[in-house]
């Protein structure tokens, strides 16, 4: 220790000013890697959702060309199998009514001239879709940055049921976007608006009536959109601790 000794008092003081600086870099280094504690995961994050919507569906075809044209009401069914705070798959069962006339065709079809041609038929879809957020979604205490309010897209394939003059089968492409906002920890609201992009001609009842040969599966085919309000509630909590070897 005899050289400490010899330094002079004012460099001493400098020295153990140093090392109390050194000692207190190391200690702020260690706290800042240690694991802190986050509130930010105090809720559940849930694997399952069930609810159901209403709203109303239009039909889109040879005897209506607009979006909002003759609306009808629906209601569905829902069930959301939750991926992670992105990304969702669901399946939905809805009911409703397609409806159109020559009225609004505003165009000419021979075999309908003079008449006054009209449908209402009940409309049964079955979907399987996939859903994107584009923000993590939850409550923002379930998983690190998640939103309440988040917009998302979906797209998915499904059946369509109808009767006309006969029983109507089709396989529809759906595609659709929408906006869900969690209301509280388990339940969920979102509004959303989708088009089903059908393989048939008949929801109305009439096939070609131009006469003309189509090719390919959704040219000039029919098809319906929905525009919807969804309540869901959301069960069957993820393991606590698969939720943290996730993080």
């Amino acid at each position: 220790m005899k050289w400490f000794e010899n330094i002079p008092c004012k460099d001493r003081r400098s020295t153990s000013r140093r090392g109390g600086w050194n000692v207190c870099g190391l200690l702020l280094l260690f706290l800042l890697q240690a694991p802190i504690p986050s509130l930010a995961q105090a809720d559940e994050e849930y694997l399952l959702e069930v609810g159901g919507g209403i709203g109303a569906v239009s039909y889109l075809g040879d005897f209506n060309g607009s979006l909002t044209g003759n609306m009808q009401p629906m209601a569905t069914a829902l069930l959301r199998r939750v991926l992670n705070p992105y990304m969702d798959v669901t399946a939905t069962l809805s009911y409703g009514q397609l409806k159109g006339s020559y009225k609004q065709a505003n165009t000419f079809y021979p075999d309908y001239q003079g008449q006054t041609y009209s449908f209402s038929n009940p409309l049964i879809d079955l979907s399987l879709r996939y859903e994107y957020n584009f923000w993590p979604y939850g409550t923002g205490r379930d998983y690190r940055g998640a939103k309440r309010l988040t917009p998302f897209v979906f797209g998915g394939l499904g059946g369509t049921y109808t009767h006309t003059t006969g029983t109507v089968l089709a396989t529809n492409l759906l595609l659709g976007a929408g906006v869900k906002y969690k209301a509280a920890k388990r339940l969920n609201v979102a509004l959303e608006w989708g088009i089903h992009f059908t393989t048939s001609d008949k929801l109305d009842g009439a096939e070609d009536p131009y006469y003309i040969k189509s090719t390919g599966a959704f040219k000039n085919k029919d098809c319906y959109s929905a525009l919807q309000l969804t309540l869901t509630y959301s069960f069957l909590a993820k393991c606590r601790t698969c939720h943290n070897e996730d993080k």
